[in-house]
């Protein structure tokens, strides 16, 4: 067992080495960068961190699909196409996610834009009340108000049922983290990236076990905050950087 400077000091190599701009082209975060508005960068990256489970190259060619149904401008085609358009969707399968429910998805992302004030405002209210929790909570609450289809539901993750909710962490992380190669965003300034959690699945919890950083055995909200809560120790103002530290590992470095 590592003691905790030597977990840091494994944990900043790692960072230093994989955190590059090289880690975008091979990484669904390609997609967002492709755009410069802002409202662009924010629909490509919510639609494309909902796709974020499988394989980094099945989440992409069908992220890149995606994108071109949207004609390659995401924010005005939500907006401004007619329903007729729309029908250009019905073959559009990625894992689970079908037809319906993207559907759903384009048309309750056009009334976040239109009613509620974007998807920042939509966060940033939830934040207020509770932190990251709460953010995703509120993004839930207000994004299904309209009522989708059962099988939309698992689609949004719900951290009230415990959840890790990565791809709502993810897309978290892109929008709000700055660094300065600008390989996140750092659109949202109102969310520090001293309070964001990190983006939890099987293969970060894994390398995070693996290396005696947390206990818990789920890969579920409390680990994801009980993991945040360790990486805060080594940088209380940028935890969730480690993120290419346990991601790096566990895809270049594991048997």
């Amino acid at each position: 067992m590592m003691t905790e400077l030597q977990l840091k000091d494994l944990l900043d190599s790692r960072f230093e080495l994989y955190h590059t701009r090289s880690f975008i082209e091979s990484d669904p975060l390609q997609i967002p960068h492709r755009y410069s508005k802002k409202e662009d960068i924010e629909i490509s990256g919510f639609l494309t961190s909902t796709l974020a489970w499988g394989r980094r190259k099945s989440i992409i060619n069908s992220a890149e699909r995606l994108m071109k149904l949207l004609d390659d401008s995401p924010a005005d085609f939500i907006m401004h196409s007619s329903q007729s358009e729309w029908s250009r969707f019905k073959n559009f399968v990625h894992r689970t996610f079908q037809p319906a429910d993207l559907n759903y998805f384009l048309d309750a992302l056009r009334r976040i834009y239109l009613t509620e004030g974007g998807l920042e405002k939509v966060f940033m209210d939830g934040f207020e009340q509770d932190e990251i929790f709460g953010a995703i909570v509120n993004f839930r609450r207000v994004f299904l108000q309209w009522k989708p289809e059962q099988r939309t539901y698992k689609h949004v993750s719900d951290p009230e049922k415990g959840s890790a909710s990565k791809r709502l962490n993810l897309f978290l992380l892109w929008m709000c983290r700055q660094d300065n190669l600008d390989i996140h965003f750092g659109l949202w300034k109102k969310i520090p990236p001293s309070k964001l959690i990190i983006p939890l699945d099987v293969h970060v919890g894994r390398v995070a076990r693996d290396l005696g950083l947390i206990e818990r055995r789920m890969n579920d909200w409390k680990a994801a905050e009980e993991l945040t809560s360790v990486l805060r120790m080594f940088d209380p103002n940028d935890p969730v950087k480690y993120d290419f530290s346990l991601f790096g590992i566990g895809m270049y470095e594991s048997d």
